[in-house]
């Protein structure tokens, strides 16, 4: 490459951490929603550094991307930016894929956890000041059935298989032996598969097949004792359907991370709902993950001033960074 390139920073009000590096070699220009059209001009290279409040942003600026090559998302989803222009457009498109893996595994770890030593209940009870023994489940040989056969839901298989849990997977393709997640079965044998599993971790992207996967419908193959774990996008769940569920006991228990509306309104009725454990989009937000996201991007920045292989190229097409 020749010549000094342009990089666009789509960045609200925090600006990305340690971009010493990437400033050094390149014309940086840091820019909210409103002047991101002005960024874009000229710009080879764009970041969407805070993707949930300012993404819709870049489909409103993309007739100034005149001269745009690459963007770089600092997320592990990118169904917010995969509007028409740019599906269509020969951008190339990259994740932050393998940042959050193993956090969203504790995470969800935890949880399972938690509806197993029924810890929900314990903090209510202290704050009662009630003393009120239970016996709790173990989680062993419990059955989870992960949703999502990418680089979360391995991490998540792994962690689960070590706490002793018996695991299987659903992606678009089916493995017979898979290291990570035993059994990886076809995305159209979920409806066989729900009766079993104790424990349903959705750890899939968003797309037009796993919108709304999970309905009354599927709710209703569920056993009474089980419980739902999302980690992956809300719109996944129909958040109506999850509720009832829940206030019928249709199944035991639910827990939702990523949600339709975010921030979730303080009026929602998941707020209310029962046995729901509702979390703040923050199961992969662990203490570094911005600088782990920044030192990622200018890893892949090097990597394509240097004509190298980006890393995590996302098909747009699918969605997703394919597995290898």
């Amino acid at each position: 490459m020749t010549g000094r390139p342009r990089v666009a920073v789509l960045c609200g009000d925090s600006r990305p951490p340690d971009m010493g590096a990437v400033e050094t070699t390149a014309d940086v220009r840091y820019a909210t929603g409103n002047g991101l059209s002005d960024a874009l001009r000229g710009a080879e290279v764009l970041l969407v550094w805070e993707v949930l409040s300012t993404a819709t942003a870049v489909a409103g600026s993309w007739p100034a991307a005149d001269r745009l090559r690459w963007v770089h998302v600092a997320s592990a989803g990118v169904d917010r930016l995969l509007f028409p222009e740019l599906v269509r457009s020969p951008v190339i498109l990259t994740n932050s894929r393998g940042i959050f893996d193993q956090p969203i595994a504790e995470y969800v770890l935890g949880l399972v956890l938690a509806f197993a030593k029924d810890l929900p209940r314990t903090l209510d009870l202290q704050k009662e000041r009630t003393w009120r023994h239970r016996e709790s489940e173990r989680i062993d040989r419990q059955d989870a059935l992960v949703v999502g056969s990418g680089s979360i839901g391995r991490a998540i298989g792994r962690l689960l298989s070590a706490a002793g849990m018996a695991v299987s997977g659903v992606g678009r393709t089916a493995r017979r032996a898979d290291p990570d997640l035993g059994v990886i079965h076809a995305a159209g044998s979920l409806p066989s598969l729900l009766p079993r599993a104790d424990y349903v971790v959705v750890a899939a992207p968003l797309t037009a097949d796993t919108k709304g996967m999970f309905d009354a419908g599927a709710f209703r193959l569920m056993k009474p004792s089980a419980r739902l774990i999302n980690v992956g996008r809300g719109p996944i769940v129909v958040a109506d359907d999850l509720i009832t569920a829940l206030r019928s006991g249709q199944i035991a228990g639910a827990a939702l991370d990523v949600f339709a509306t975010e921030p979730l309104p303080r009026d929602d009725p998941l707020w209310t709902a029962p046995n729901l454990v509702v979390s703040p989009h923050m199961a992969g937000d662990f203490v570094g993950w911005l600088d782990a996201l920044a030192a990622l991007f200018a890893d892949n920045f090097q990597r394509w001033v240097a004509g190298g292989q980006l890393l995590n190229v996302v098909d747009k097409e699918l969605g997703y960074v394919p597995s290898t």
